[in-house]
């Protein structure tokens, strides 16, 4: 392979210098001094060939030799996207099944429906997922069986977490269901608060 390098970087030195060694004349032109392939109008004088050898380190630049080979630099090859990692056809028939339980809560059922939307989405492109990614996802759906509230709630935040890194878009969708739930629940505290309120006040 060096010997190849070497020989056609050698090649296009000699090709280059063969180029380059024609009659070159130096003009003058109203003061200026000029360079042409053709004999001065007026004064001027041939220049000498050793005057005009190129560069030969040029000639032999890795981005030269590789051109003259047909080769592209590795810089310009277009990058290609990272895999994205998705649940087949049978266990989203799984989730689908699970997501429709009458044993689930209604915030159990709504996170099992919302499991199987972003996996169909994960199928359709949308998102980079990893495998470590659907097995807290798969951990979660699982623990939406489980009694204790505390516990299925964690096991959702966290495959919640796992799939605002995983695909933004759901991320921003994430949060602004979490910021309309907060208002939403802020609301009936305060409609709570009022009716009790008026349950107390003396009456007239």
């Amino acid at each position: 392979m060096k010997r190849t390098l070497v020989s056609l970087g050698l090649a296009l030195s000699l090709g280059v210098s063969g180029a380059w060694a024609q009659q070159v004349w130096k003009c003058e032109v109203g003061g200026k001094v000029n360079f042409s392939d053709k004999p001065c109008p007026q004064a001027g004088q041939p220049m000498a060939e050793r005057h005009l050898q190129p560069n030969v380190v040029d000639a032999i630049k890795p981005e030269v030799v590789q051109a003259a080979m047909g080769r592209v630099p590795a810089a310009s090859a277009p990058l290609l996207p990272a895999g994205n990692v998705c649940p087949g056809d049978g266990e989203i028939r799984g989730m689908e099944t699970r997501a429709n339980s009458t044993s689930l809560g209604d915030a159990e059922r709504q996170f099992m429906q919302d499991e199987v939307r972003r996996a169909r989405q994960c199928r359709a492109g949308q998102g980079r997922y990893t495998d470590a990614d659907w097995d807290i996802s798969r951990e979660a759906q699982a623990a939406q069986s489980q009694i204790s509230d505390r516990a299925r709630l964690a096991a959702r935040l966290r495959a919640e977490g796992a799939h605002s890194a995983a695909d933004p878009a759901e991320g921003d969708r994430i949060e602004r269901r979490r910021l309309a739930e907060e208002r939403a629940r802020r609301a009936q505290e305060l409609q709570a608060r009022r009716s009790q309120n008026a349950a107390s006040s003396p009456l007239p």
